[in-house]
């Protein structure tokens, strides 16, 4: 399995975390997992970006992706604040 390959499927474990977590309805006033999600997709991203090759366009689709995983955190965190 190559970097970039383990770097998507982290990816996607990480935003199938996510799915299943609002899923769950989990929400707490300090939301410990949702921000520890934030931080692990951020950390994905930067090791994303210091790939030095596209790798077909996958390196890049998985950035795309990684940005929309970031946007539904932070709109889940936003939401549970209510």
């Amino acid at each position: 399995m190559t970097s970039t390959t383990k770097r998507v499927a982290m990816v996607s474990v990480l935003v199938g975390a996510l799915a299943a977590s609002f899923a769950a309805g989990v929400s707490t006033a300090r939301q410990p997992a949702m921000r520890n999600a934030l931080e692990n997709l951020r950390d994905a991203k930067a090791n994303l970006q210091n790939g030095i090759s596209n790798k077909g366009g996958h390196r890049v689709e998985a950035i795309r992706l990684t940005d929309l995983a970031i946007a539904q955190v932070l709109a889940g965190i936003e939401a549970g604040a209510d």
